[in-house]
Protein backbone atom coordinates (compact mmCIF):
# COMPACT_ATOMS: atom_id res chain seq x y z
CA UNK A 1 0.00 0.00 0.00
CA UNK A 2 1.94 3.28 -1.00
CA UNK A 3 1.79 6.21 1.47
CA UNK A 4 -0.35 8.93 1.80
CA UNK A 5 1.80 11.96 0.91
CA UNK A 6 3.32 13.77 4.00
CA UNK A 7 1.95 11.86 6.39
CA UNK A 8 3.19 7.99 7.59
CA UNK A 9 2.37 6.29 10.62
CA UNK A 10 4.37 3.54 12.09
CA UNK A 11 2.89 0.15 12.87
CA UNK A 12 1.96 -0.97 15.83
CA UNK A 13 4.36 -3.74 17.98
CA UNK A 14 1.37 -5.11 19.68
CA UNK A 15 -2.52 -5.60 18.86
CA UNK A 16 -5.63 -5.58 21.71
CA UNK A 17 -8.23 -7.80 20.52
CA UNK A 18 -10.61 -6.56 22.35
CA UNK A 19 -12.92 -4.14 21.33
CA UNK A 20 -14.50 -0.79 23.48
CA UNK A 21 -17.59 -1.54 25.30
CA UNK A 22 -20.08 1.31 25.78
CA UNK A 23 -21.11 2.67 28.80
CA UNK A 24 -24.03 0.29 29.00
CA UNK A 25 -22.27 -2.43 28.26
CA UNK A 26 -19.79 -1.53 31.05
CA UNK A 27 -22.35 -1.36 33.70
CA UNK A 28 -23.68 -4.68 32.26
CA UNK A 29 -20.53 -6.65 33.14
CA UNK A 30 -20.09 -5.32 36.60
CA UNK A 31 -23.91 -6.47 37.23
CA UNK A 32 -23.25 -10.07 35.84
CA UNK A 33 -20.31 -9.85 38.06
CA UNK A 34 -23.00 -9.64 40.80
CA UNK A 35 -22.87 -5.80 41.50
CA UNK A 36 -25.96 -4.38 42.56
CA UNK A 37 -27.20 -1.58 40.70
CA UNK A 38 -30.10 -0.12 41.74
CA UNK A 39 -29.72 3.73 40.10
CA UNK A 40 -28.76 2.70 36.88
CA UNK A 41 -28.81 6.52 35.58
CA UNK A 42 -26.10 7.43 38.26
CA UNK A 43 -23.78 4.74 37.81
CA UNK A 44 -24.24 5.49 34.05
CA UNK A 45 -23.20 9.10 34.95
CA UNK A 46 -19.85 7.78 37.10
CA UNK A 47 -18.82 5.18 34.26
CA UNK A 48 -18.51 8.52 31.90
CA UNK A 49 -16.56 10.73 33.89
CA UNK A 50 -14.17 8.24 35.83
CA UNK A 51 -13.41 5.37 33.54
CA UNK A 52 -14.83 2.24 33.95
CA UNK A 53 -10.81 0.29 34.12
CA UNK A 54 -10.06 2.71 36.85
CA UNK A 55 -13.31 2.53 38.32
CA UNK A 56 -13.02 -1.44 38.38
CA UNK A 57 -8.97 -1.39 40.20
CA UNK A 58 -11.52 -0.56 43.45
CA UNK A 59 -13.34 -3.86 43.39
CA UNK A 60 -10.42 -6.14 44.69
CA UNK A 61 -11.09 -6.34 48.19
CA UNK A 62 -15.07 -6.39 47.87
CA UNK A 63 -14.74 -9.44 45.27
CA UNK A 64 -14.32 -13.37 46.09
CA UNK A 65 -11.32 -14.60 47.09
CA UNK A 66 -8.98 -15.68 44.17
CA UNK A 67 -11.88 -14.83 41.97
CA UNK A 68 -11.69 -10.76 40.68
CA UNK A 69 -14.41 -11.65 38.36
CA UNK A 70 -17.21 -12.09 41.31
CA UNK A 71 -18.64 -9.73 43.84
CA UNK A 72 -19.04 -10.54 47.30
CA UNK A 73 -23.36 -11.61 47.94
CA UNK A 74 -24.80 -8.38 48.55
CA UNK A 75 -22.53 -5.74 47.00
CA UNK A 76 -23.56 -2.33 45.82
CA UNK A 77 -22.46 0.17 43.59
CA UNK A 78 -22.15 2.45 46.03
CA UNK A 79 -20.05 0.27 47.86
CA UNK A 80 -17.71 0.50 45.13
CA UNK A 81 -18.08 4.05 44.84
CA UNK A 82 -17.46 4.53 47.90
CA UNK A 83 -14.08 3.04 48.07
CA UNK A 84 -13.45 5.42 44.95
CA UNK A 85 -14.84 8.28 46.94
CA UNK A 86 -12.68 7.69 49.98
CA UNK A 87 -9.48 7.22 47.87
CA UNK A 88 -10.31 10.57 46.15
CA UNK A 89 -10.41 12.80 49.17
CA UNK A 90 -7.40 11.12 51.23
CA UNK A 91 -4.95 11.86 47.69
CA UNK A 92 -6.24 15.06 48.52
CA UNK A 93 -5.67 15.22 51.90
CA UNK A 94 -2.12 13.82 51.51
CA UNK A 95 -1.10 15.84 48.70
CA UNK A 96 -2.23 18.79 50.98
CA UNK A 97 0.25 17.50 53.73
CA UNK A 98 3.21 16.89 51.79
CA UNK A 99 3.80 19.95 49.97
CA UNK A 100 3.29 21.54 53.54
CA UNK A 101 6.30 19.19 53.89
CA UNK A 102 8.24 20.36 50.99
CA UNK A 103 7.70 23.85 51.65
CA UNK A 104 8.83 23.81 55.07
CA UNK A 105 12.28 21.44 54.73
CA UNK A 106 13.49 23.33 51.94
CA UNK A 107 12.98 26.32 53.32
CA UNK A 108 14.92 24.88 56.26
CA UNK A 109 17.52 23.25 53.97
CA UNK A 110 18.21 27.09 52.09
CA UNK A 111 18.73 28.88 55.61
CA UNK A 112 21.38 26.30 56.88
CA UNK A 113 23.11 26.17 53.86
CA UNK A 114 23.10 29.93 53.13
CA UNK A 115 24.53 30.59 56.68
CA UNK A 116 26.85 27.84 56.81
CA UNK A 117 28.23 28.22 52.94
CA UNK A 118 26.82 31.30 51.49
CA UNK A 119 24.28 32.25 48.54
CA UNK A 120 25.21 29.92 46.13
CA UNK A 121 25.45 26.66 48.62
CA UNK A 122 24.41 24.33 46.51
CA UNK A 123 26.59 24.71 43.43
CA UNK A 124 29.40 24.15 45.82
CA UNK A 125 30.60 20.37 44.84
CA UNK A 126 32.60 20.07 48.45
CA UNK A 127 29.54 20.75 50.43
CA UNK A 128 28.24 17.05 48.65
CA UNK A 129 29.91 13.53 49.24
CA UNK A 130 29.19 12.38 45.83
CA UNK A 131 30.42 14.97 42.82
CA UNK A 132 28.79 12.88 40.11
CA UNK A 133 25.35 12.85 42.40
CA UNK A 134 25.96 16.59 42.79
CA UNK A 135 26.74 17.15 38.42
CA UNK A 136 23.85 15.53 37.89
CA UNK A 137 21.47 17.30 40.69
CA UNK A 138 22.77 20.59 39.21
CA UNK A 139 22.15 19.63 35.48
CA UNK A 140 18.45 18.36 36.52
CA UNK A 141 18.04 22.28 38.49
CA UNK A 142 19.47 24.02 35.44
CA UNK A 143 16.37 22.04 33.69
CA UNK A 144 14.25 23.00 36.06
CA UNK A 145 15.01 26.79 35.59
CA UNK A 146 15.00 26.48 32.30
CA UNK A 147 11.26 26.27 32.39
CA UNK A 148 10.70 28.14 35.01
CA UNK A 149 8.19 31.42 34.37
CA UNK A 150 9.28 32.54 37.56
CA UNK A 151 9.35 36.76 37.54
CA UNK A 152 12.60 35.84 40.20
CA UNK A 153 14.22 33.52 37.70
CA UNK A 154 14.13 36.07 35.13
CA UNK A 155 15.16 38.84 37.48
CA UNK A 156 18.22 37.31 38.87
CA UNK A 157 19.38 36.41 35.20
CA UNK A 158 19.12 39.69 33.37
CA UNK A 159 19.54 42.38 36.23
CA UNK A 160 22.89 40.52 38.17
CA UNK A 161 23.63 37.99 35.14
CA UNK A 162 23.40 34.82 37.25
CA UNK A 163 23.01 31.45 35.60
CA UNK A 164 21.37 30.40 38.59
CA UNK A 165 19.91 32.64 41.63
CA UNK A 166 20.96 32.11 45.12
CA UNK A 167 19.73 29.12 47.28
CA UNK A 168 17.30 31.04 49.06
CA UNK A 169 15.42 31.57 45.48
CA UNK A 170 16.64 28.46 43.74
CA UNK A 171 14.79 26.04 46.10
CA UNK A 172 11.50 27.51 45.24
CA UNK A 173 12.26 26.33 41.64
CA UNK A 174 13.37 22.35 42.33
CA UNK A 175 11.26 19.69 42.82
CA UNK A 176 10.51 17.39 45.94
CA UNK A 177 12.54 14.85 44.44
CA UNK A 178 15.65 16.96 43.53
CA UNK A 179 15.33 18.38 47.10
CA UNK A 180 15.50 15.05 48.67
CA UNK A 181 18.58 14.56 46.78
CA UNK A 182 20.15 17.38 48.03
CA UNK A 183 19.34 16.75 51.01
CA UNK A 184 20.98 12.99 50.79
CA UNK A 185 24.07 14.41 49.11
CA UNK A 186 24.70 16.40 51.92
CA UNK A 187 28.36 16.24 53.11
CA UNK A 188 28.39 16.86 56.56
CA UNK A 189 26.01 15.17 59.16
CA UNK A 190 25.84 18.06 61.19
CA UNK A 191 24.19 20.13 58.62
CA UNK A 192 21.85 17.37 57.85
CA UNK A 193 21.10 16.87 61.59
CA UNK A 194 20.56 20.60 62.23
CA UNK A 195 17.57 20.37 59.16
CA UNK A 196 16.40 17.18 60.81
CA UNK A 197 16.15 18.08 64.12
CA UNK A 198 13.77 20.47 63.67
CA UNK A 199 11.26 18.09 63.25
CA UNK A 200 12.41 16.21 65.89
CA UNK A 201 13.53 13.59 63.67
CA UNK A 202 16.75 11.53 62.87
CA UNK A 203 18.79 12.48 59.20
CA UNK A 204 18.16 9.08 58.04
CA UNK A 205 14.21 8.90 59.07
CA UNK A 206 14.52 12.76 57.27
CA UNK A 207 16.06 11.34 53.96
CA UNK A 208 13.94 8.66 54.17
CA UNK A 209 10.85 10.23 54.38
CA UNK A 210 11.54 12.82 51.62
CA UNK A 211 12.36 9.89 49.84
CA UNK A 212 8.75 8.87 50.60
CA UNK A 213 6.80 12.23 50.09
CA UNK A 214 8.25 12.81 46.58
CA UNK A 215 7.10 9.30 45.55
CA UNK A 216 3.90 9.65 47.57
CA UNK A 217 3.10 12.94 45.79
CA UNK A 218 3.91 11.57 41.85
CA UNK A 219 1.18 9.15 43.10
CA UNK A 220 -1.24 11.99 44.09
CA UNK A 221 -0.12 14.21 40.92
CA UNK A 222 -1.10 11.59 38.86
CA UNK A 223 -4.37 10.51 40.45
CA UNK A 224 -3.38 6.96 41.66
CA UNK A 225 -4.86 4.74 43.73
CA UNK A 226 -3.61 5.47 47.19
CA UNK A 227 -5.59 4.35 50.02
CA UNK A 228 -4.29 0.44 50.10
CA UNK A 229 -1.23 0.89 47.35
CA UNK A 230 1.72 -1.36 48.10
CA UNK A 231 4.30 1.65 47.94
CA UNK A 232 7.67 0.78 46.52
CA UNK A 233 9.77 3.27 48.07
CA UNK A 234 9.29 2.50 51.79
CA UNK A 235 9.36 4.52 54.75
CA UNK A 236 12.94 4.01 57.27
CA UNK A 237 10.61 4.43 60.67
CA UNK A 238 12.06 5.98 63.58
CA UNK A 239 13.28 3.94 66.44
CA UNK A 240 13.20 6.01 69.26
CA UNK A 241 12.27 9.69 68.57
CA UNK A 242 10.25 11.20 68.56
CA UNK A 243 8.87 9.56 71.45
CA UNK A 244 5.13 10.58 71.04
CA UNK A 245 5.56 9.45 67.65
CA UNK A 246 6.63 5.90 67.98
CA UNK A 247 3.89 3.97 70.04
CA UNK A 248 1.39 5.48 67.20
CA UNK A 249 4.08 3.35 64.15
CA UNK A 250 2.95 -0.13 62.46
CA UNK A 251 5.88 -1.65 61.84
CA UNK A 252 4.15 -4.84 60.49
CA UNK A 253 2.98 -2.73 57.60
CA UNK A 254 5.80 -1.13 55.98
CA UNK A 255 4.25 -0.64 52.31
CA UNK A 256 1.03 0.53 53.62
CA UNK A 257 -0.01 4.15 54.12
CA UNK A 258 -0.82 3.91 57.66
CA UNK A 259 2.59 5.01 58.92
CA UNK A 260 2.88 7.57 56.30
CA UNK A 261 -0.32 9.34 57.78
CA UNK A 262 1.18 9.18 61.01
CA UNK A 263 4.63 10.73 60.07
CA UNK A 264 2.76 13.61 57.64
CA UNK A 265 0.68 14.69 61.15
CA UNK A 266 3.62 14.52 63.07
CA UNK A 267 5.20 16.55 60.67
CA UNK A 268 2.47 19.30 59.95
CA UNK A 269 2.28 19.31 64.14
CA UNK A 270 5.63 20.98 63.91
CA UNK A 271 5.61 23.00 60.97
CA UNK A 272 1.74 24.54 61.97
CA UNK A 273 1.03 23.34 65.37
CA UNK A 274 -3.35 25.14 65.21
CA UNK A 275 -3.00 22.98 61.61
CA UNK A 276 -6.47 21.37 61.51
CA UNK A 277 -5.10 18.78 59.37
CA UNK A 278 -4.72 16.04 61.41
CA UNK A 279 -8.66 16.22 62.46
CA UNK A 280 -9.63 16.41 59.03
CA UNK A 281 -7.54 13.28 58.70
CA UNK A 282 -9.67 11.77 61.17
CA UNK A 283 -12.81 12.30 60.53
CA UNK A 284 -12.36 11.17 57.05
CA UNK A 285 -10.94 7.74 58.21
CA UNK A 286 -13.93 7.37 60.23
CA UNK A 287 -16.34 6.96 57.06
CA UNK A 288 -14.35 3.71 56.00
CA UNK A 289 -15.89 0.60 56.40
CA UNK A 290 -14.02 -0.41 59.71
CA UNK A 291 -13.46 -3.83 57.42
CA UNK A 292 -11.10 -1.86 55.25
CA UNK A 293 -8.62 -0.29 57.50
CA UNK A 294 -5.98 -3.39 57.46
CA UNK A 295 -5.47 -2.60 53.63
CA UNK A 296 -4.21 0.32 54.68
CA UNK A 297 -2.04 -1.23 57.89
CA UNK A 298 -3.89 0.38 60.38
CA UNK A 299 -3.65 -1.46 63.64
CA UNK A 300 -6.65 -3.17 65.33
CA UNK A 301 -6.41 -0.71 67.89
CA UNK A 302 -5.35 2.54 66.04
CA UNK A 303 -8.15 4.54 67.56
CA UNK A 304 -7.00 3.88 71.07
CA UNK A 305 -3.37 5.14 70.31
CA UNK A 306 -2.13 8.46 71.09
CA UNK A 307 -2.31 10.07 68.44
CA UNK A 308 -5.77 9.39 67.21
CA UNK A 309 -7.32 10.04 71.08
CA UNK A 310 -9.19 13.27 71.23
CA UNK A 311 -6.84 15.89 72.84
Amino acid sequence: MPKSAGCSFPAPSMSCNKPPTTYTEQLGILKRRGLIVTDEPRALHCLQHHNYYRLSAYRFPITVQGNLDQFVDGTTFDDLWNLYRFDRILRQLVSEAVKRVEISVRSRWAYVLAHAHGPQAYEHAPVFRNSQRHTDALARLDDELSRSHEDFVAHYRDRYHMLRPPIWAACEVMSFGLLSRFYENLKRNSERKQISTTYGLSPETLESLLQHCAYVRNLCAHHSRLWNRRFTITLQLPRSTPAAVIPNLNPAAPRLIYNTLVLLAHMLGVIEPTAAWPTRLFQHLITLNPKFFPHLGFPADWQQRPLWRPA
